[in-house]
């Protein structure tokens, strides 16, 4: 019996997203731990955070961690590597 998983895809504004960067590249977060529905949402969905209409992160939430999900954006991300 063949199983079929969707997963979500959440959209944020920058101003919006509460995050921690937990890696970074040149500046950039490439690893964040955000704030999160851990009951709505699954590892494998999807975050997408807008500045306006430019895409700042694009990424594959990894997991869960302390009530807020962790996603990665190893190649493509512009997001400051601040603590929000």
């Amino acid at each position: 019996m063949s199983e079929v998983a969707f997963c979500e895809t959440i959209s944020i504004n920058v101003d919006k997203l509460k995050y921690e960067a937990v890696e970074q590249s040149n500046g950039n977060a490439t690893i964040i731990k955000f704030d999160l529905d851990t009951e709505r949402y699954n590892p494998g969905d999807v975050l997408v955070v807008l500045d306006e209409d430019n895409i700042v992160f694009h990424g594959i939430i990894g997991g869960f961690e302390d009530g807020r999900g962790i996603a990665s954006d190893p190649k493509g991300s512009l997001l400051p590597a601040t603590v929000q």
